[in-house]
């Protein structure tokens, strides 16, 4: 059995132990060998650990921080951008409001001077419409004193004055050509009472009126009417060869059709019109004027018409000259035809006669042969007695 020698590490003596002892020892140093170099790689794991905890802190804390401080900027960035914002949208809106309350008060203002001007202007119109009212009333009432006054026939008269005077004082300046007097002529049973005649420089009368003036006293037990006058004044208007018929009037007062102006009546009675007497010289001046327009239109219609009758002339005398011209052409082409059917038909008798003729050369020349071709002996072959006869007279 072999034996191992140990040092004692204390002491320094040397003592021998079995292998069995040797081996026991061995593992006990060998285990407290592995233990303590395992106690300390733990030992050193831990440390390291620890480091490594430590470290890996140490990165996420820097790396929190970093995070911490980028997100701190990306707040006081998104802070800054959104006062940015808040002050732009701020300054937007001052400035919508700004532009708001500047409209306003423009539209608060023009509404404003729309308003005076509105208030001016009704002012203005109702003062107009009152002065109107006013003269037409005063105007009225010296018409009911003049007519509480007057009988009608002086109504009548005085109304016809009137008229007069109010043509009599324009007549130099605005109707130098024109004829304006009362009818006189009562030949066909009737008259109206006044005739206007109108002419241009030439002498041509432009505008022919007849005026009837009617007027009647509030007293009157009998009203009339102004359609009562229509069919008379129409009657006085076609007798003395009148454009218009013209009805002043005073009747019917209240009756708002004739205090609204000019009344046409042309669709009861042609060219007719209604007029209150201060229409009169209004009226007058509108058909003047516009007869005077008519005459320019109606001299050139007389130009184009003399100038159409011009051109219908020369139609009709060419119309006349192709009808002639064909007729004397038919005529011609008739005789001509029948000259023709006449050629043709003495050309085929002449053809007749021809072929007759060329016929008979042909006959006179088979007798010229036929006698060319005639001799004794011919005559004589199948005659003896002609034979012997032509042999005696032969041989003599």
């Amino acid at each position: 059995m072999s034996t191992h020698e140990i040092n004692c590490p204390h002491c320094g003596k040397s003592f021998a132990i079995d292998e069995a002892g040797y081996a026991q020892i061995l593992k006990q140093v060998r285990d407290e060998e592995f233990a303590t170099s395992l106690q300390e790689r733990m030992d050193s794991w831990e440390e390291q650990k620890k480091a490594e905890i430590q470290l890996a802190e140490a990165k996420v804390a820097e790396k929190l921080h970093e995070e911490i401080v980028k997100r701190n900027a990306d707040i006081a960035k998104l802070e800054a951008e959104r006062e940015a914002q808040d002050l732009k949208q701020q300054l937007a809106i001052k400035e919508a409001l700004a532009k708001i309350e500047k409209e306003r008060d423009e539209l608060a203002n023009t509404v404003k001077n729309q308003k005076l001007e509105r208030e001016v202007a009704e002012k203005a119109l109702e003062e107009k419409y009152r002065t109107q009212i006013q003269d037409r009333d005063d105007s009225i009432e010296r018409l009911k004193d003049l007519k509480a006054q007057l009988s009608t026939k002086m109504l009548g008269e005085t109304l016809e004055q009137h008229c007069e005077i109010q043509f009599n004082e324009i007549r130099a300046t605005a109707f130098p050509n024109a004829y304006f007097e009362k009818d006189n002529d009562a030949r066909d049973g009737s008259k109206g009472d006044y005739i206007f005649r109108d002419l241009d420089e030439s002498g041509l009368e432009s505008v022919s009126i007849m005026f009837e003036m009617k007027n009647e006293n509030e007293t009157t037990a009998t009203k009339k009417k102004n359609e009562h006058f229509f069919a008379e004044l129409d009657k006085d208007r076609t007798a003395k060869g009148c454009e218009y018929a013209i009805l002043v009037t005073m009747l019917e007062p209240d009756n708002e059709l004739y205090n609204s102006g000019i009344v046409d009546v042309s669709h009861r009675y042609p060219k007719m019109y209604v007029i209150r007497p201060q229409f009169f010289i209004p009226m007058i001046s509108l058909l003047r004027n516009a007869a005077q327009k008519s005459l320019t239109y109606k001299a050139e219609l007389e130009l184009v018409r003399s100038q159409n009758i011009d051109v219908t002339n020369f139609e009709k005398d060419l119309n006349e000259f192709k009808a002639g011209f064909s007729r004397n052409y038919d005529l011609a082409s008739k005789k001509f035809e029948e000259a023709i059917k006449h050629i043709d038909a003495t050309m085929k008798s002449l053809q007749k006669v021809r072929d007759s003729l060329v016929s008979s050369e042909n006959q006179l020349r088979l007798a010229s042969n036929k006698a060319e071709d005639v001799t004794v002996k011919k005559l004589t072959r199948k005659n003896p007695t002609m034979a012997a006869k032509f042999a005696a007279v032969a041989e003599e």
